[in-house]
């Protein structure tokens, strides 16, 4: 087979129709002819732009599109014609998409699509919307990428192209679901997942289960996050044993896992609180703090298992955003299992590769996890009181950097954390700094959805609690009294009150939110709601 008008219609073809399988098998056949090609070639810049999206779907990776663009240099472009230049730059866009150049990508892609309208030409326009949709959902900026991609879609659909729609949809569900519209997102995902089914467009099936894993770990189900994420990675190695879906979805379900981790360590450390673990507690007892000890290893282990995989999928694509996420989640890992050395060296790492990839959201988490560090430090007050010192002001400047770049993003989960990582820093035992450590949770309480139930709501829990453990309920009443209410809104107000409040109801209730919601006349789900809050139940 070679590379004649006929096969570029015939992979055009396969493309539309998402016939992967047959698509692949095509380009194998004339790789070696692939590889010769350059600007003089009939349709090169064609074959190029088709080749791009291929990649997108699962044949091999951008690196080996960006070794046949190296042959298209400056002085040979001046002999393209307008319409073969379009179709270069948008392959090359493709390629810094790929690699994590977002900022090269939505260059690329802006003279595109004004040279596009300009020329009146709508063939690629849909194409070019939805890669510049998913290069600013990359740096954070959900409202623009919503729009390129809305506009994608209806594009697509005008086009009656249902399986193009269908992958848009997966990007639109994702944005819809950071706006809060979470039971829209997941219907979107349905709408799409009934178009690809008879499909082997295994990628996009699988990054529609990847998608429904990321929705529901932020609702708090942990094990139901899971099951997507494995369906998912099975999806992908259906196409490709190494595909770098797969490594993001490694990372995902290690990080699932160290959440559920978590979740045990804080029950054994509960039992151990109580006395059950004591030599006197029954042999049931010391049984079930056995299990819940030899589970918690078995998921850190997993979490460590599935990291590694992920590092040598992307070490083999030379990727180095995902590198990044990779080693930020074991820092995270070490620091849970008390290994602050190992978790600083991750951290530090984390944010050179972020800065060295332009990534916001990734040098902003790496901040927050360096603050965690810090206030560990200061919290076991290792070192002399100098150092003590020396870790408070590392944790606030940490805490501080995370906050301003989260803020330079649409990422309100992102923004939530770093206000929690600020306002546990004041909080800390050096500072004491509770009018800062109250701003920061009313802000963090204010962008958590009110969907929302994984770890960070228990982070704001923690802050939440420490803050009126140290403040006084007493002081705090007497200050409202006087009317000292800071900057704060009635609203607010009436939020922190409500969390002093209720808890007590609750206890003189028997632990009953049912009885709690007929005494005090408000909804059961509100009662819930602010327990969950202010620490005194975990999530349902």
């Amino acid at each position: 087979m070679r590379l004649t008008k006929q096969f570029l219609e015939e992979l055009s073809l396969a493309l539309h129709q998402r016939r992967l399988g047959q698509g692949i098998a095509m380009l194998d056949t004339v790789e070696t002819e692939m590889r010769r090609i350059g600007p003089g070639a009939p349709d090169s810049a064609r074959l190029l732009l088709l080749l791009a999206q291929w990649i997108d779907l699962g044949y091999r990776d951008y690196q080996f599109l960006d070794s046949l663009l190296a042959q298209f240099q400056s002085a040979s472009r001046k002999k393209l014609s307008v319409a073969d230049y379009l179709e270069l730059r948008m392959a090359e866009a493709f390629c810094a998409l790929a690699s994590g150049e977002s900022d090269k990508c939505i260059e690329a892609l802006d003279f595109v699509l004004k040279s596009l309208n300009d020329l009146g030409e709508g063939l690629h326009l849909a194409l070019a919307h939805f890669w510049k949709g998913r290069a600013h959902r990359k740096k954070g900026e959900y409202e623009t990428a919503l729009l390129h991609i809305v506009r994608a879609r209806e594009m697509a659909q005008t086009q009656r192209d249902r399986m193009f729609t269908a992958v848009i949809q997966v990007q639109e569900s994702w944005l819809l679901f950071q706006k809060g519209m979470t039971r829209e997102a997941l219907q979107i995902l349905s709408n799409a997942e009934s178009v690809l089914k008879t499909t082997d467009h295994y990628v996009a099936r699988g990054n529609i289960e990847s998608a429904r894993g990321r929705i529901v770990r932020r609702l708090g189900e942990y094990t139901n996050a899971l099951e997507h994420f494995t369906r998912a990675m099975e999806l992908y190695a259906q196409r490709d044993a190494n595909h770098m879906n797969l490594a993001r979805t490694l990372v995902n379900a290690a990080y699932v896992r160290r959440l559920l981790a978590q979740q045990i360590r804080k029950r054994i450390d509960r039992q151990a609180q109580s006395g059950r673990s004591r030599l006197d507690a029954s042999k049931t007892a010391a049984i079930s703090s056995e299990s819940l000890r030899l589970r918690y290893q078995e998921l850190s282990q997993r979490a460590l298992e599935d990291l590694k995989r992920a590092r040598e999928i992307y070490d083999l694509h030379r990727y180095g955003d995902g590198i990044g996420k990779v080693t930020l989640n074991l820092g995270n890992l070490h620091l849970d299992r008390g290994d602050i050395d190992k978790a600083s060296t991750e951290a530090a790492e984390a944010y050179r590769i972020g800065q060295e990839q332009g990534d916001t959201i990734l040098r902003a988490r790496a901040r927050i996890l360096e603050s965690a560090i810090e206030n560990a430090h200061v919290e076991e007050q290792t070192g002399e009181d100098v150092d003590v010192a020396v870790h408070a002001n590392r944790a606030r400047e940490y805490s501080e950097e995370a906050l301003k770049l989260a803020h330079t993003t649409q990422n309100l989960h992102l923004l939530a954390s770093a206000c929690i990582a600020r306002g546990t820093t004041a909080a800390n035992d050096f500072f004491q700094d509770w009018e800062e450590a109250r701003k920061c949770a009313s802000e963090a309480t204010r962008l958590i959805g009110s969907g929302d139930n994984d770890h960070i709501v228990e982070d704001l829990s923690v802050l939440k609690s420490r803050i009126m453990q140290a403040s006084g309920i007493n002081d705090t009443l007497r200050s409202w009294s006087e009317g000292m209410l800071g900057n704060k809104t009635f609203q607010q107000i009436s939020e922190e009150f409500a969390e002093i409040v209720i808890p007590k109801v609750w206890m003189r209730e028997g632990r009953k939110i049912a009885r709690v919601a007929e005494r005090l006349s408000i909804s059961p789900k509100k009662v819930r709601r602010i327990l969950r809050n202010c620490g005194s139940i975990g999530r349902s």
